[in-house]
């Protein structure tokens, strides 16, 4: 029985953002089964002073700073036909640990964490190769072009078409294709018509996010409505900038003393000048987020576009707290009625006001959504199909797993 290659587009650890939380606790429970090698990407300084915590999950680790500028991604994308989110990522230092593993170890299995990873596969894999898109890039970046005008609506729409050509390619040689919700996985079969799909859902860790756990607490004042989330991101930006613009200033007629806090890493000058609004408060970076979960009189979730399973929601919900999610943000959780659910502006406001209305009924609901993750969301429940996954035989075919992904270079390009 030989070992598990895992390769990551970013160090699964700390596990404090999305990708990474759902990156490190597949390792960690791939490193119960096989030993793990780890081959990822680092672009934070702080995550190369800390992969020292993935030493007990891993055998060999190789951390590849990754320092390429998205203007020289993007002319490469240009010249060379191919997705800015491959040239971003291309790198001939990782290229060459890539090798140097499958030379040293006896390697069976490839997990390959995100589509940007596959450009490191094998032209001849001989191993098993578990490829976990999470959800489907393509689909994103279509949606961001309808949204956009001029040439960056025409860049989207181009990443948006060679990532579908790429992920097509991807998926006729991998022998398991897993996204995070059965949504992410039907739409991906209907654009694709890939088969061998398989869903591993997003866990929480209850013992962690636990309100009686022991962790600072913080002290707030006011009605204090709580976004957790990665703050130089996209579609938390346009969530955070669509809430306090148009959703607020409706609760705040009802609740004049209602703060909207802001939570998390890289807020970018937009997410900042949001801190100049009347009761918004942008904190940034804070070391452990249940302090303000925690203190919370309603979590929400107001993404107008989000894919996959949204970890912000289940950590809302695992802390005990009501939680406000948009119809986009809610998608793909199973969370039984336990959370509330807006489609509009005024749905938004009215869920969040009629809470911080009935304090009695607010913490009901925050209880029954921890009962609910408590009782469908462990990792070990939800990290369990991957066993099957584990154990599928090499398919005999190798004439399909040997087609060649079209927008990946033949020969290895000195890193801009």
């Amino acid at each position: 029985m030989g070992d598990i290659l895992f390769l990551a587009h970013r160090v699964p650890y700390p596990p404090d953002r999305g990708d990474k939380i759902r990156g490190f606790n597949i390792l960690k429970y791939l490193s119960t089964k096989k030993r793990v090698h780890l081959i990822a990407f680092a672009d934070d300084p702080a995550d190369l002073k800390q992969k020292g915590g993935l030493t007990k999950y891993t055998g060999n680790r190789s951390i590849v700073w990754r320092a390429k500028s998205q203007l020289v991604a993007g002319f490469q994308a240009l010249v060379q036909h191919r997705p800015v989110s491959l040239t971003a990522f291309d790198n001939d230092a990782l290229r060459q640990a890539v090798e140097n593993i499958l030379e040293r170890h006896r390697i069976d299995t490839i997990y390959v964490f995100s589509s940007q990873m596959a450009q490191y596969l094998p032209p001849r894999p001989r191993q098993r190769v578990i490829m976990d898109f999470v959800d489907m890039d393509s689909a994103k970046f279509a949606a961001y072009a309808k949204s956009s005008k001029g040439p960056m609506g025409w860049m989207l729409g181009r990443e948006a078409r060679l990532l579908l050509a790429h992920e097509k390619a991807i998926a006729a040689r991998a022998d398991a294709n897993l996204f995070v919700s059965e949504a992410e996985a039907e739409l991906f079969r209907q654009r694709t018509g890939a088969d061998r799909v398989h869903v591993i859902e997003n866990g929480i860790d209850t013992d962690y996010f636990d309100p009686s756990a022991h962790f600072k607490r913080v002290d707030v004042m006011g009605s204090t409505i709580v976004f957790t989330g990665q703050m130089d991101y996209r579609p938390n930006i346009e969530g955070v900038t669509w809430f306090v613009e148009t959703i607020l200033p409706h609760i705040r007629l009802a609740h004049p003393d209602a703060r909207f806090i802001i939570v998390g890493r890289n807020p970018t000058d937009a997410v900042k000048a949001l801190g100049k609004h009347p009761g918004v408060a942008v904190i940034g970076e804070v070391p452990d987020v249940r302090g303000w979960l925690a203190q919370a009189a309603v979590v929400v979730a107001p993404l107008k576009l989000a894919r996959g399973i949204q970890n912000k929601v289940l950590e809302g919900m695992a802390m005990a707290r009501p939680v406000v999610a948009s119809e986009a943000a809610a998608t793909g959780i199973d969370h039984g009625g336990t959370i509330l659910v807006g489609a509009t502006v005024g749905e938004m406001a009215e869920h969040v006001t009629r809470l911080l209305s009935n304090r009695r009924k607010a913490a009901e609901l925050g209880e029954a959504a921890r009962q609910r993750v408590i009782d469908r969301y462990s990792w070990e429940a939800r990290l369990s199909p991957l066993d099957e996954v584990l154990g599928q035989p090499l398919r005999p075919a190798k004439e399909e797993r040997v087609s060649r992904i079209t927008d990946v270079p033949k020969k290895p390009r000195r890193a801009a």
